[in-house]
């Protein structure tokens, strides 16, 4: 890697297709050198400032026109020599000026390499990076807000701060293994108990926030299944607000998955309708229901959609009549799990006797009128842990997740070895666990392969 990064890069740094304007990025030692080859007669450039220039290729062919402008480094967005070149938004015009500058000496950019490079100049830390493409990548104005946050260092702060109260911790009772002599019963003071008390209160309060930002990056994961004709296309069209799946009275209509993506309040959900369950002879059918189990053992919530005229005729109602398991047990399925009693609006007067179910929420609806819609709308909010319009959200990702949970254990592990076995070299070592775990999140302790997972995610040009 460190060799990579002695090389000047270059790439179109503005989106794939047709444009009024394209953007060419060059970043590195050599991006002047290459920039005065392919810009002929432009002299004396102004750093930051837009400058007029003729593109031409190394036969002096005239390749297009347009600007450029120079960052110097380390004050520019990679830390090193920067160099846009903007030009016509032509795809075949783009590529002509990165394969000259390739002939000039640069090197084709790798995807998120711009980035990386941001972060090893330390013009960012680890999560700031990744809140870029956070923010391209942003689905709601919620997410773009929480991404906007965490690139502002929002997120960096709240860790940081508690690395902080972390070394302070360390230092106290480490010093009083380091130098027993001194008398000072460190285990038997209050002192430590209640920091140590202190800081999983905090890092419990910022998994919460960072659980609120993993929702508003990826989405919610919601499912609908059950048995064929239960209305769950009808459900998905209607939570949608399109005729997104075809519905008829044909049994087994949907044979593939079918997702759309829609936001409640700023909470993106990716709805997934699935094949009806059922025993089939049909082999388009068995496997459209091999991908409904395959999608529902990945749910964050699954809706299961059952007929309640139906049930109401055959005056009978389960889990089991409503999502067959075959060989498997609801309990295996890890998913939230709401009981959607559709069709009601084709009930007669006389309440729909509701089935007893331990871990369920139940709800009755209609997808052809929207009756009960509104209250499906605020289970799924409330079961996805989601607060309306919080200021104070930053973009998150599972391994931040991962990291922070990690921090808490072993927080949690040094409270009891230090009330259950005064052990204070193993509550050291715990204090310390935490703090690399956190420090994982900034890229203050990090892996090349941890980098390279991370910004090989990245567009390229980014």
């Amino acid at each position: 890697m460190d060799a990579a990064l002695q090389d000047t890069i270059v790439a179109v740094a503005t989106a794939p297709g047709r444009g009024g304007i394209g953007v060419v990025r060059l970043s590195g030692k050599d991006a002047k050198k290459i920039a005065a080859r392919l810009t002929p007669g432009l002299v004396n450039t102004q750093p930051r400032f837009a400058h007029f220039a003729k593109f031409r290729d190394e036969t002096g062919q005239l390749l297009d026109e347009g600007l450029l402008i120079e960052f110097p480094g380390p004050n520019s967005f990679t830390g090193e020599d920067v160099i846009e070149l903007q030009g016509h938004g032509g795809p075949v015009l783009l590529d002509q000026i990165v394969k000259t500058c390739i002939a000039f000496g640069a090197r084709q950019a790798r995807a998120g390499e711009f980035s990386l490079r941001a972060f090893i100049n330390d013009r960012m830390d680890l999560t700031q990076a990744e809140a870029i493409a956070d923010l391209i990548d942003a689905g709601t104005a919620s997410a773009a807000r929480a991404a906007m946050n965490s690139l502002q260092g929002e997120f960096s702060r709240e860790v940081n701060a508690l690395v902080e109260l972390l070394i302070q911790l360390r230092m106290y009772v480490e010093a009083a293994i380091d130098f027993p002599e001194e008398e000072i019963d460190f285990l038997a003071d209050s002192t430590v108990a209640t920091d140590l008390n202190s800081l999983v209160e905090h890092v419990n309060l910022l998994l919460l926030n960072a659980q609120q930002g993993r929702l508003l990056r990826e989405g919610f994961n919601v499912v609908i299944a059950g048995r064929p004709n239960a209305g769950k296309s009808s459900l998905l069209n209607a939570l949608s607000g399109q005729d997104a799946a075809i519905v008829t009275d044909i049994p087994g209509t949907t044979r593939d998955v079918l997702r759309e993506s829609i936001q409640i309040d700023g909470l993106p959900l990716n709805i997934i309708d699935t094949a009806g369950l059922r025993e089939s002879p049909d082999q388009v059918e068995q496997e459209g229901i091999r991908r409904a189990w395959r999608e529902i053992e990945n749910a964050d919530l699954l809706l299961i959609v059952a007929d309640a005229h139906n049930a109401k005729s055959n005056g009978q109602l389960t889990l089991e009549s409503c999502l067959p398991l075959s060989d498997r047990s609801l309990t295996d399925i890890g998913a939230k799990k709401i009981l959607l009693l559709n069709k009601i609006d084709l009930l007669r007067a006389g309440n729909l006797d509701m089935p007893d179910a331990d871990d369920v929420e139940l709800l009755a609806v209609s997808a052809k009128t929207g009756e009960g819609l509104t209250a499906l709308r605020e289970n799924i909010k409330t079961l996805a842990g989601f607060r309306d319009q919080h200021t104070g959200t930053f973009s998150a990702r599972r391994r931040h997740l991962v990291a922070l949970e990690q921090a808490r254990d072993a927080l949690i592990q040094g409270q009891q070895q230090l009330s259950g076995h005064q052990a204070g070299e193993l509550l050291a070592e715990d204090l310390r666990a935490a703090q690399r775990a956190l420090e994982e999140i900034t890229g203050a302790f990090s892996s090349d392969d941890l980098l390279g997972r991370i910004f090989s995610s990245f567009c390229i040009g980014k």
